[in-house]
């Protein structure tokens, strides 16, 4: 049976071997997100760094619209760069809580 295809770079499925295979990424919170990458036909890569203390989800929503509107012909891609070690951390620490509520 194929391997089913996800959109998980293979750096972050490196930080839990198999757990992250079957797993396919819809949405993500602004609180996980570091940098947004914006990849042009022409090999430029514009970096949008996220001040996750000071980020506002609409206003990144808003902005990154007006980006790809904007050069919408020129993009080859966008790539959300997500802090793996925040969400695995945040994992474990509710997975510990829920585990001691079920005792």
């Amino acid at each position: 049976m194929p391997k089913k295809k996800n959109n998980i770079s293979p750096e972050v499925a490196d930080h839990w071997p198999g757990v992250l295979d079957d797993v396919d990424i819809k949405v993500v919170p602004i609180e996980y997100i570091k940098s947004v990458e914006v990849k042009f036909d022409d090999g430029k890569v514009w970096v949008m760094d996220i001040d996750r203390e000071e980020a506002d989800a609409e206003e990144l929503d808003i902005a990154l619209e007006e980006i790809l509107e904007t050069y919408e012909d020129e993009i080859e891609g966008v790539n959300f760069v997500v802090d793996i070690p925040k969400v695995k951390h945040d994992i474990i620490k509710r997975t510990r809580m829920f585990m001691k509520k079920k005792k």
